[in-house]
């Protein structure tokens, strides 16, 4: 026990909240590797309320802390140490692990850590003990759903470490939800500190924020975030500004926010959001990035109408082989692969939720279509108004759809739809101009026919 109280009372003598955090740290350090099962293996039930109290109340005088403090803490101890006995016993024996087990007992740190925090006891530089703690959490809670799956024959679920945020439809996620509701305690216990800026939990809010949007959007309750939002948009006078938290906290914040925005169709806030995102996201954080970009790329399809390059999507295979078949096929105009494209890449852009949005890329496809239609016919933008046949833009559509297949038995194609389809993209503002009914042509405006395509 003297190595993990040694860093425990150094903690306290320096102030250093993430050296005290990695004293409640579930996985063993790097710079110490057994210091978990060393300290489990040197004390029992019978006797870890008496070795903990030894421990924590015969401190340095030194130290700067209080005996109310000190007490809090021998209650933290005493449930982690009875919370490592499951966690060991999952590393010897994976298969036997009993994650219903160790999420109730981490539960309990938790909820002795919040306890410390509500009366009081500790100042506002050990905010890190939050971060481990909560984040554990929520792990802890989804192992023990997914085991849960499975042990009543479900099946669990594998995202690929690509994002692990990704709702899961299949069964209950009964601890997960409990495990919001604690970081949701949290949560309030940050916002609600009425210290001064210097002493405040406040400096915890956008980490607690960031585990709760990724709790809520496991759980598919995204809606919820938005009362997350809310609060802290209320209590934004009280607050430090957001630049004066870590960077790691902002990037992660802006990402969500974006992905609200995302989901809600407001996708100026949206872009606005994770271009930040992005930018401050760090140039080697490849995975952070990959999750900015596959809501970046979407939302810029539709508010600038621009296709992402291959020198951008090379560093990410995964977003290079979902992406680039519909990026293809929108610069050629081709309906039919973006279909093809879509349909294939359907089970992941729907577990993104991003399929709704990619599936509106469709119109820049047509745009991109119809606008060759004129191209090969010679325009150049020199300010005539032009005319085009509304036989010459069914043609088109219907050899794009079939990928240049001939029409088969029983099949035609409907007019009707295609000039539907052409005063839609008159009416999104994809095409300027109008249909002459009474003539079977497309008006085309004499400038910028086509807008931001130079035609």
């Amino acid at each position: 026990m003297d190595a993990l109280f040694h860093d425990f009372k150094q903690a306290h003598y320096i102030r250093n909240g993430p050296l005290l955090a990695d004293t409640l740290s579930p996985i063993a350090l790097p710079r110490d590797p057994n210091r978990l099962r060393v300290f489990h293996s040197q004390s029992d039930d019978y006797s870890i309320a008496s070795d903990v109290k030894y421990q924590v109340l015969h401190y340095d005088k030194s130290i700067d802390i209080t005996k109310a403090e000190a007490n809090a803490w021998v209650d933290i101890y005493i449930a982690y140490w009875k919370s490592l006995g499951p966690i060991l016993d999952a590393e010897n024996v994976p298969l036997e692990a009993d994650w219903s087990k160790i999420y109730d007992r981490w539960k309990d740190v938790a909820n002795s850590l919040i306890k410390g925090y509500s009366s009081g006891n500790f100042p506002s530089w050990t905010v890190p003990c939050l971060y481990v703690v909560g984040r554990h959490l929520r792990i802890f809670a989804i192992k023990a759903d997914e085991s849960a799956r499975v042990a009543s024959g479900g099946v669990q679920m594998k995202t690929g470490g690509f994002q692990d945020d990704i709702a899961s439809d299949i069964g209950k996620n009964e601890k997960l939800e409990d495990a919001a509701r604690v970081i949701n305690r949290i949560f309030t216990l940050c916002i609600s500190d009425r210290a001064s800026l210097e002493e405040s939990r406040k400096w915890a809010l956008y980490y607690t924020t960031n585990l709760l949007f990724k709790t809520y959007f496991k759980l598919n309750s995204i809606s919820l975030s938005k009362n997350i939002l809310r609060a802290l948009s209320a209590s934004r006078t009280d607050m430090p500004v957001l630049e004066a938290f870590p960077k790691s906290h902002i990037v992660t914040f802006k990402y969500y926010v974006g992905v609200i925005f995302f989901l809600e169709e407001d996708y100026k806030q949206a872009e606005e959001s994770l271009t930040e995102a992005y930018k401050l996201c760090h140039a080697y954080s490849h995975k952070n990035r990959e999750l900015i970009l596959t809501y970046l790329i979407p939302t810029r399809l539709l508010t600038t109408r621009l296709l992402p390059s291959v020198s951008l999507l090379r560093p990410y295979p995964r977003l290079l082989t979902l992406f680039m078949p519909l990026v293809r096929a929108i610069r050629l105009g081709s309906l039919h692969d973006f279909d093809a494209a879509l349909s294939a890449g359907e089970p992941e852009f729907v577990k993104r939720r991003i399929y709704l949005t990619l599936e509106r890329g469709r119109d820049i496809c047509l745009r991109n279509l119809l606008r060759k239609v004129c191209l090969h016919q010679g325009w150049k933008d020199d300010g005539q108004m032009r005319k085009v046949s509304v036989s010459e833009f069914v043609a088109a559509v219907g050899y794009s759809e079939r990928g240049g297949r001939p029409l088969g038995n029983g099949e035609y194609l409907d007019r009707d739809e295609v000039e539907c389809q052409l005063a839609n993209m008159i009416y999104k503002d994809l095409m300027k101009g109008y249909i002459s009914r009474e003539h079977s042509v497309v008006v085309l405006s004499k400038k910028g026919a086509f807008p931001g395509t130079g035609i």
